[in-house]
């Protein structure tokens, strides 16, 4: 009795220091509806196979409740004498495959989308190091590396007596953040020098995995300024929850601004504004 007693007080006294650590973000259970085309379509497309799955479960649950309670034997219900159905197996299998094909369309269409960098205006390489990202700007003869801010590097440390709390955006900040214009549609290649990992930012609905002797692209086209936040999303070694994303998205005059301020050269987005 006394050792339950003592149980009960270690949990409860548990869920209260969960309970008074303040979050570091909002917490959310869906995806982000994100600041591009490509980031919209895939929120599209996870809502349109949601509601499909929705359907089928409450259909098939729905059967099976109804069933069990209709049917029960306290009821005096007795089980048919058949084997099979041909009519039955014909609608159970053109049933399913009607709904497979409706969620490929879009699916389809989806991918083609995100695959398509055709028409960049510039090009950006990403390479993944353990624990860092450097980023290139082929057009613009800008490099530079991006790695965990001081404060958080500080923080994450045992026995550094920082609160982590006391850090803004705590593991989600870096000592310098990829700069992009908005309204530009952008080549991104992604790559790595020893082990693979993986760019990642939800809102601009971007993942792709950087690979040691690889090159991947993919593209994006930002339509809101801001700065948005993501991570590695591919475990590299002991420091992989310490290798952030931050992109800054900023108008294509700010962003030749800053290309001449790092001493690169201006493109054809100079040319086209």
């Amino acid at each position: 009795m006394h050792r339950a007693r003592a149980v009960l007080r270690t949990v409860s006294s548990g869920m209260l220091a969960l309970a008074a650590v303040p979050g570091h973000a909002e917490w959310a259970v869906n995806l982000p509806r994100g600041v591009t085309e490509v980031s919209r379509e895939i929120y599209r497309l996870h809502m349109t196979i949601f509601w499909i799955c929705v359907a089928i479960g409450v259909v098939v649950f729905g059967t099976m409740l109804w069933s069990i309670l209709r049917h029960r034997k306290s009821r005096g219900a007795k089980a048919a004498p058949f084997h099979e159905s041909q009519t039955v197996e014909i609608v159970w299998t053109v049933i399913p495959f009607l709904i497979l094909v409706g969620m490929a369309v879009p699916a389809t269409r989806a991918l083609v989308m995100m695959e398509d960098t055709s028409g960049a205006e510039m090009t950006v390489k990403i390479t993944g190091y353990q624990w860092l990202w450097h980023y290139d700007y082929l057009d613009h003869g800008v490099g530079f590396y991006s790695r965990l801010d001081p404060a958080s590097n500080a923080a994450r440390r045992l026995d550094s007596g920082v609160d982590p709390a006391t850090v803004p955006n705590y593991l989600l900040e870096v000592d310098r953040p990829l700069v992009l214009p908005t309204d530009t549609k952008i080549r991104l290649l992604t790559t790595a020098g020893d082990v693979i990992h993986a760019w990642w930012v939800p809102e601009l609905g971007v993942k792709k995995d950087a690979i040691p002797g690889f090159v991947n692209e993919t593209w994006v086209k930002i339509d809101e300024p801001g700065v948005y936040r993501g991570q590695c999303a591919e475990l590299c070694g002991k420091d992989h929850g310490f290798m952030p994303i931050v992109v800054e998205a900023v108008s294509r005059e700010d962003f030749e601004r800053w290309i001449a301020e790092q001493g690169g050269r201006s493109s054809a987005l100079a040319a086209a504004q």
